[in-house]
C-alpha cells in the first residue's frame, strides 16, 4: 500500500528492518506470510521482503485483514519505550544522581541498549544526555540564587573543579556568569506523526521540528546565533504544556495554541509568521494570497522562503500554505505529514 501520508517505500524499508524508532507510529508494516501488523521497531524476526507491505495506520492495517503483533503491540499509543520513559523520569526527579552503568545494571536496564537509543534518538550516549541534564538544572539553580558550590554538590560532582570543567564544556561559560547568560533547554517529544525536537529560552518556545528534518541541524544553530546561547538537554514547564496542547491538537480537541513562543527572525520573517498564525484552523491559504496579507504580493517567493525558514511547527502553521492551484507543495517535515495536518484540521487537498 503506497500513499502521500506514508514516506517513500525504500525509505520504510529501511526502517523496518533497522528497527528505527524515529518512525515509530508512522508507519505500520504488513507481514503477508503471517497476516501480522507491526511497528517499525518490533523486535521480532525480520520476514522477507516479499512478504512485507505498509500503512499509514492501525485501521488500514485492521481493515486488509491483518491482526496486531503481540510482541510490539502496534494499536498501543506510539511514543518513547516504557523504559526510556522511566530512565528519563529519575533523572528529571533526582539530577543530582548518577545513574552509571552499574547503576542502570541494578534496576534492570541495559547500558549499551541505553547508550545506542540515547545515540540514535538524541544524538548522544545516556550518559552525555544525563550529563546536560544535569548541568542545565545546576544552571537552573545558580539563577534561581543558589552558589556555585551549593549547585556542584547538590548535582552529584564530587569536586568544584570537576563541575566546572564540564559547565565550560556543556555551556561555554562559567558557572558564575549563569546569572546574565541564558541556554537553550532541549527536548524530545513523541507524537503521531514521529518524534520532535523542541527546544525553549527563558520559558517560550523557540523550535518546534519533526525530529528527520533535512534542515533540523541548521536549524538549531540559528536559534543558538540568535539568542546567541548554547543548546543543552534539558527540562522546562513549557515542555508538558506543549506536549499536553499537542497531544489535544492530534485528538482534534484543540484548535488554538497558547503555548508561549520566542520568536526571533528579521522583521519580514516575522511578518510572514505572524501572518501564518492568523491563518485560521480548517482553512488554508496560497502563496500569492499570503504575499497580499504581508503586504508584498509581489514577494510570493521571499514569502515561501519566510515559510520554510519557520522553526516552530504546527503552532506556527506553515502547513496550512499550498499552491495556488489547490495542491500540496514542499513542506520540511514531507509532504505525507503535510497532508495528515490538514485532514486533522478537517481540509482535503489535492495530490
Amino acid at each position: 500500500m503506497n500513499s502521500n501520508r506514508m514516506p517513500k517505500h525504500e525509505t520504510m524499508v529501511r526502517a523496518f528492518y533497522e528497527r528505527d524508532s524515529q518512525f515509530e507510529g508512522i508507519f505500520f508494516t504488513g507481514v503477508r506470510s503471517t497476516g501480522i501488523f507491526c511497528r517499525p521497531t518490533c523486535g521480532a524476526r525480520k520476514p522477507k521482503r516479499e512478504n512485507v507491505t505498509f500503512f499509514p495506520t492501525t485501521a488500514a492495517a485492521l481493515a486488509e485483514g491483518f491482526r496486531p503483533c503481540k510482541l510490539c503491540r502496534p494499536m498501543d499509543m506510539p511514543g518513547e519505550p516504557a523504559w526510556v520513559r522511566d530512565l528519563i523520569l529519575a533523572l528529571e526527579r533526582a539530577p543530582g544522581h548518577l545513574l552509571r552503568d552499574a547503576t542502570l545494571r541494578e534496576r534492570g536496564y541495559d547500558p549499551v541498549r541505553a547508550r545506542r537509543w540515547f545515540k540514535r534518538n538524541h544524538g548522544m550516549t545516556f550518559q552525555a544526555f544525563a550529563r546536560q541534564l544535569r548541568i542545565a538544572a545546576s544552571y537552573g539553580a545558580i539563577r534561581h540564587k543558589s552558589t556555585v558550590t551549593d549547585a556542584a554538590f547538590d548535582g552529584g560532582y564530587e569536586s568544584l573543579s570537576g563541575f566546572e570543567e564540564t559547565f565550560v564544556a556543556t555551556t561555554g561559560f562559567r558557572p558564575s556568569e549563569s546569572s546574565r547568560r541564558e541556554i537553550i533547554v532541549l527536548t524530545r517529544i513523541p507524537t503521531p506523526l514521529g518524534p520532535m525536537v523542541a527546544a525553549a529560552i527563558r520559558g517560550e518556545l523557540c523550535l518546534l521540528e519533526f525530529s528527520d528534518r533535512p534542515m533540523l541541524e541548521t536549524q538549531l544553530k540559528r536559534v543558538q546565533k540568535r539568542f546567541r546561547a548554547p543548546v543543552v538537554a534539558g527540562i522546562d514547564p513549557v515542555f508538558d504544556e506543549l506536549q499536553a496542547e499537542l497531544s489535544d491538537y492530534f485528538g482534534g480537541n484543540l484548535r488554538e495554541f497558547r503555548v508561549p513562543l520566542a520568536l526571533s527572525g528579521t522583521p519580514f520573517q516575522e511578518a510572514v509568521w505572524a501572518q501564518l498564525r492568523a491563518i485560521p484552523y480548517g482553512l488554508t491559504r496560497s502563496y500569492a494570497e499570503q504575499a497580499s496579507a504581508v503586504g508584498r504580493p509581489e514577494a510570493v517567493r521571499a514569502v515561501a522562503r519566510a515559510n520554510g525558514d519557520n522553526r516552530i511547527a504546527i503552532i506556527v502553521p506553515c502547513h496550512r500554505v499550498i499552491g495556488s492551484d489547490g495542491a500540496l507543495t514542499g513542506y520540511g517535515g514531507g509532504l505525507w505529514r503535510k497532508r495528515r495536518l490538514l485532514e486533522i484540521e478537517g481540509v482535503t487537498v489535492g495530490a
